[in-house]
């Protein structure tokens, strides 16, 4: 065999390896894409991504409850009772001491970081318990005027923060904003 040869047959089993390894790789990813993308959210997910909720309707005293990304959340547009007594709590009696709002990160559970304007008037919570995500039932229950989840006796204030019960954490505040004067905007 002449030199000449024995290159040529180098150079085929080299070229045999990088097609069988390029054919490899490209089977291994076809395999694995679909694993991938499973883990991307589904499309009624993405749609819900932000929502728009007009709150012209909901009158003093009273809450809405829209579903978003699958779970609930409750607006309430407060009276000034319900106000006075949020902002009359000191921190130092509360469980939790950190608003839990993704609008204002770090901030302290204090009535004013945890409302959605500056008067108070507007509260807008996920609604689900901080303990093992019941829904807590609204419109005064427990004994501190906000929610109560009956499942394991989580009692919550008029501003959304644990009062008694096992909850860990206060009723978590997702991002929203005022787009008008009537529109909650969601996400």
């Amino acid at each position: 065999m002449s030199h000449a040869e024995h290159h040529e047959e180098g150079t085929r089993r080299d070229f045999l390896y990088v097609a069988t390894a390029a054919t490899g790789a490209v089977v291994a990813g076809a395999a694995v894409w679909p694993l991938i993308d499973q883990m991307n959210p589904s499309a009624d997910v993405l749609a819900l991504a932000s929502i728009d909720v007009d709150v012209s309707g909901i009158e003093e005293g009273t809450q809405l409850t829209v579903k978003w990304r699958g779970k609930p959340v409750f607006i309430r547009h407060r009276t000034a009772e319900e106000i006075e007594e949020a902002r009359g709590v000191a921190l130092s009696e509360l469980k939790d001491q950190s608003a839990e709002n993704a609008n204002r990160p770090g901030a302290d559970a204090a009535d004013e970081n945890r409302a959605l304007d500056d008067e108070g008037k507007y509260l807008v919570m996920m609604g689900v318990c901080t303990h093992l995500g019941c829904v807590p039932l609204g419109d005064g229950a427990g004994d501190f005027g906000g929610w109560f989840c009956p499942c394991h006796g989580s009692h919550y204030d008029t501003s959304g923060r644990i009062r008694r019960g096992p909850a860990p954490e206060n009723l978590h505040i997702p991002q929203a904003a005022f787009i008008d004067d009537t529109t909650i905007k969601l996400g």
